[in-house]
């Protein structure tokens, strides 16, 4: 997939990014980014317009690259997943949004659900020029961690990079709610750290005694067999342009974003075929072939050999990266 922000939003964050201060936007960046890293939530950094175009300059390309590949994985084991409206829980700027209409064409109606009027009034602002169900979106502004809160209902409720800044004792609740306000997929996608996936596992537990049908990334419904140190976790490639590398303070043209993404729907008709296996790491290739570890379909880790005489499963394999599925039987 293209991991670069659509032309349409890149152009309307430079426009936004006209006469202002390289040096103010670089600093402003660099205390959001020490803010994250500190565990302090957004409402507590982004306080006005400038704190929320620094956010949309540094962080909006991850977030959008993120839920891009983590929708583009769901719409492989679910090609017929076409929604009509999306509620963007935490929208932030609206990266996500942009995400879900570049790979759902069928979207039509968009809500934003944020804590914060800069966010709310930046995310409109850059959907101004963009596809019109982004254009027209609907904003509500309220508190995520708020047990009163009663989300609109949805074909896809998508939380991006948002239910990590929920104080703990308020997410179960929440996810809860949002899971009512789920009519087919909600999408959970954050941060790709050992803090952000334990979180995600109480969200998978969760979900899956409520009746929930987890679609993935895991390749099974049995309890997750990863153990600390390590941790389920997937990276993406994007570009960084000049003003996202000023303000970054680095010269790299591009970054790997570090993420998860969880995904489940409301129980239909069980889907066709066996699941396939989930690729957890980065492929190890060598002389022999490549080295894939899986997550599969019964629950174990399993380093899986490919071998270059297997001709036809090692053409697949080399294609492959982390994150990926990988069925042996589609190579033949």
């Amino acid at each position: 997939m293209d991991a670069a922000l659509p032309e349409a939003l890149r152009a309307a964050i430079d426009r936004r990014l006209e006469g202002q201060g390289r040096a103010g936007l670089a600093q402003r960046a660099q205390a959001l980014s020490e803010g994250y890293r500190g565990g302090r939530a957004s409402s507590a950094l982004v306080r006005g317009e400038a704190d929320a175009l620094a956010y949309a300059l540094t962080r909006t390309p991850a977030t959008y690259a993120a839920a891009r590949r983590a929708l583009d994985e769901v719409l492989a084991l679910r090609p017929g997943f076409d929604p009509s409206d999306l509620l963007d829980v935490g929208a932030g700027p609206g990266g996500g949004g942009w995400a879900a209409l570049d790979a759902l064409a069928g979207l039509s109606t968009v809500t934003r659900l944020d804590h914060s009027p800069a966010f709310l009034d930046l995310a409109e602002d850059l959907a101004g020029e963009g596809p019109a169900p982004l254009a027209s979106a609907a904003r509500l502004r309220a508190d995520l961690a708020d047990p009163a809160l009663s989300p609109p209902q949805a074909d896809l409720v998508l939380a991006a990079y948002a239910l990590t800044e929920i104080p703990a004792a308020a997410l179960p609740g929440l996810v809860e709610r949002l899971w009512s306000a789920t009519r087919g997929l909600f999408l959970v996608v954050e941060p790709g750290t050992p803090e952000a996936w334990r979180r995600g596992l109480e969200i998978r537990t969760r979900l899956l005694a409520a009746g929930a049908r987890l679609v993935g990334p895991c390749a099974h419904e049995v309890a997750c067999p990863l153990a600390a140190p390590d941790w389920c976790h997937f990276a993406q490639r994007l570009p960084r342009g000049r003003e996202h590398r000023l303000a970054k303070g680095g010269a790299a043209p591009f970054e790997d974003e570090k993420f998860f993404w969880l995904a489940f729907e409301r129980a239909g008709p069980v889907p066709a075929g066996r699941a396939p296996a989930r690729i957890i790491a980065p492929p190890r290739p060598g002389k022999p072939g490549v080295r894939l570890r899986l997550c599969q379909p019964d629950g174990r880790i399993e380093n899986a050999d490919i071998s270059r005489r297997d001709k036809a499963a090692f053409a697949r394999a080399r294609r492959l990266g982390w994150g990926e599925t990988f069925d042996p039987a589609a190579s033949q």
